[in-house]
């Protein structure tokens, strides 16, 4: 006689798994919060990668749960997430922060699906707690008075001398609406009288209009 089959089509309907699935994903999806919205989109007023960031954390967790409870070996699951080192956004450079975002949300999602019984609730709980915390006073305590740093084309090139750095910083100043630190300048063109000048100033001495990571 053929062997009987249990469940659904030779599924279970509901396994023991399935509860810790819902825990888990909940867990993942309320710090994934915390940091996607509340911490990246409060500091950078950015919504185009929200949606990334929240679609690929949850993808990972899935995968990596679905795949924790099949017979693979790790050069087979190392594989499976290599396929994010070759994503490649063509219509804009993307910067560090942001991927440095993105792999943090892989990154926990992946922790919060393959904790296994070595790991207790207590520690999974403490390493979301933990890098949530570091990225929260990483962003708001030590890095506020960080320097933030934008390249223009600037044409008023008898101004670049030493001698009129004062009336250079004014004029910048004025017409940028910034309270700049320290001018650098870079490439001089005499052919069409123009000099690349990178200017630096301090994020929390700005205006709101001037977003940390705003792309020009």
């Amino acid at each position: 006689m053929p062997p009987e089959v249990e469940g659904f089509l030779g599924m279970e309907l509901v396994s023991d798994d399935f509860y810790k699935l819902l825990f888990r994903f909940f867990l993942n999806i309320v710090f994934l919060t915390i940091i996607i919205r509340f911490i990246y989109y409060r500091k950078t007023k950015r919504k185009d990668y929200l949606f990334t960031y929240y679609m690929i954390s949850v993808i990972s967790f899935m995968i990596c749960f679905a795949l924790k409870k099949l017979d693979i070996d790790t050069g087979m699951g190392l594989g499976l997430f290599a396929i994010f080192g070759i994503i490649r956004y063509r219509t804009n450079t993307v910067r560090i922060k942001e991927m440095t975002y993105l792999f943090i949300s892989i990154g926990l999602s992946v922790v919060n699906a393959l904790a296994g019984r070595q790991v207790s609730y207590a520690e999974l709980i403490f390493i979301n707690v933990g890098v949530t915390a570091m990225i929260y006073g990483l962003e708001y305590w030590w890095m506020v008075r960080a320097e933030s740093t934008k390249t223009i084309v600037y044409e008023k090139i008898e101004l670049v001398k030493p001698e009129n750095h004062d009336k250079l910083m004014e004029d910048l100043e004025q017409r940028t609406g910034l309270i700049i630190s320290r001018v650098q300048v870079g490439k001089i063109d005499f052919l069409r009288d123009v000099a690349t000048i990178k200017i630096y100033f301090k994020q929390d001495e700005q205006d709101e209009y001037y977003p940390e990571d705003f792309s020009y």
